[in-house]
């Protein structure tokens, strides 16, 4: 099964380049949800089978899961939610620790009716996805992670240290004040250096983003490298890596 998924997720970065900007299938259904943790969770999910939870990284939405979603929900049911304060998610002030996160997709996940599933992220929301594990052991099928360290796991320290990664630091109530009026100055920097085509998103989703900075801050707030996400508790069942 972990093949599997790792399998369709080469399949969609490559189909990620030949689509001007990717979108959810028009199937899907969309919902509002409230987590008792203090958010509203716009969430979208279609097709059939064993449910599979995606969960999306920093300065992105649920929509940059859209080819392998389209891929997965042949035999899959996909669930995939916005991240607070990201898309149309609601932007509280607080509660961007991955465990309060976590308890966000959980409310998800049982409001919708499920209870067990398989949970695939990639890179900030790897944290999450795995405060999800760490709080709900006995909820999660598999866990795949990808493209970003875990806190705690090696080589996570090494990597701080790498200046190329200077904004898992970047938070706190400073962050927003430097970038305050120069916030597609620092989108940019992240779309340009990570993404796999420079060009995409868009300069209309690039600009869209930037009335974000707030939230998106409190997401880093929350990052890795905060005292909030490094008290979590720890995954106790076995883990494989795959490469």
């Amino acid at each position: 099964m972990i093949r599997y998924f790792l399998a369709l997720v080469l399949f969609a970065l490559g189909a990620v380049s030949t689509h001007a900007q990717p979108s959810l299938p028009s199937s899907f259904q969309a919902k509002m949800i409230h987590s008792p943790a203090g958010a509203d969770i716009f969430v979208r999910w279609g097709g059939s089978g064993p449910v599979v939870v995606l969960i999306h990284g920093y300065a992105e939405n649920s929509d940059s899961w859209a080819p392998l979603a389209a891929d997965l929900m042949k035999d899959h049911t996909v669930v995939v939610p916005d991240l607070r304060g990201i898309g149309r998610s609601s932007k509280p002030a607080d509660g961007y620790d991955k465990k309060t996160q976590a308890k966000d997709i959980r409310a998800v996940i049982t409001s919708l009716g499920y209870d067990k599933t398989f949970v695939v992220a990639h890179d900030i929301g790897n944290m999450v996805a795995y405060a999800y594990a760490a709080t709900y052991p006995d909820k999660v099928e598999r866990l795949v992670v990808m493209d970003a360290p875990i806190p705690g796991i090696d080589p996570w320290s090494e990597i701080l240290q790498n200046p190329g990664v200077w904004h898992f630091n970047f938070h706190g109530p400073d962050a927003e004040r430097l970038v305050a009026g120069r916030e597609r100055i620092y989108f940019d920097r992240i779309w340009n250096d990570f993404t796999a085509d420079p060009g995409e998103p868009d300069d209309a989703t690039r600009n869209s983003l930037p009335p974000l900075m707030r939230s998106l801050v409190e997401c880093g707030q929350g990052s890795p490298s905060s005292p909030r996400s490094r008290r979590m508790r720890k995954i106790t069942r076995p883990l494989r890596k795959r490469s």
